[in-house]
């Protein structure tokens, strides 16, 4: 069976890659933010259709208006995820960008990239932050700095969480559970050593895919206001990880 979904959702992805080059290359320079951002959030939810994603909100997300998402991280396709949601302009890290095609299109669809071994890399990244507030852009994070197996989440960097302090925007913290066949599963989490054509190849080839978006209770400038980027991050990273974990409410 996972060979036969294999070679019928491979061609699929083929062709919404290339119709998806070709609307960033030749639309995307004709239309404004709003059109462009309306085109990531239909590409993004077809990808996951192709692929056999099922994604299952929890929580209100804001429609409308500036903030900052902060989520864990497990795949390359949270990225498609959160914004099969909303459209969401994301901070990664540099790797991302050398990746084949896929790296041009992200950057392409909005994405910065932060590169953690230059000095100024942080603040030149705060600064196109502060410009997507203003425009009242959704900024994705993913302040782990790297993928995991979904099971747990790793320490925050907190040095992102600066420019959304001062912007006195929305906080929401979002948590990320893939199951397989309802089971959690970290069957297509993008870990290790894997390969990315390798792990495109696990989830062609898997069935009852699912992930659960649980947008957490958000952060308002009254809640977070006096606090410093460390209390921020580490408040955020403690109801992400709860929900993650999948505590019960009262003991998040």
């Amino acid at each position: 069976m996972g060979a036969v979904l294999f070679v019928v959702r491979l061609p699929l992805v083929l062709i919404w890659l290339v119709s998806s080059l070709l609307c960033v290359a030749v639309v995307y320079p004709l239309v404004g933010l709003s059109a462009r951002s309306s085109l990531n959030h239909a590409w993004s939810r077809l990808l996951m259709a192709i692929c056999g994603v099922r994604v299952c909100v929890v929580g209100q997300p804001p429609m409308n208006g500036e903030a900052l998402w902060v989520a864990n991280h497990v795949s390359w396709i949270d990225i498609f995820i959160l914004s099969s949601v909303r459209c969401v302009a994301f901070i990664a890290k540099r790797d991302i960008r050398g990746w084949p095609v896929i790296g041009w299109l992200v950057e392409k669809a909005g994405t910065v990239f932060i590169d953690r071994t230059q000095r100024n890399s942080v603040r030149h990244v705060g600064e196109q932050m502060q410009a997507m507030f203003r425009r009242g852009q959704v900024v994705g994070l993913f302040a782990e700095g790297t993928t995991t197996t979904g099971f747990d989440v790793l320490p925050f960097h907190a040095s992102l969480f600066e420019p959304a302090l001062r912007a006195g925007v929305l906080i929401q913290p979002v948590a990320l559970r893939f199951y397989h066949r309802g089971q959690r599963s970290d069957r297509v989490a993008f870990v290790g050593e894997q390969s990315l054509a390798r792990n495109l190849s696990i989830l062609l080839a898997s069935s009852g895919t699912r992930v659960d978006v649980e947008f957490l209770p958000a952060l308002t400038a009254q809640h977070y206001e006096g606090w410093s980027r460390a209390q921020l991050s580490t408040s955020v990273r403690e109801t992400i990880r709860a929900a993650v974990l999948d505590m019960p409410p009262d003991t998040r």
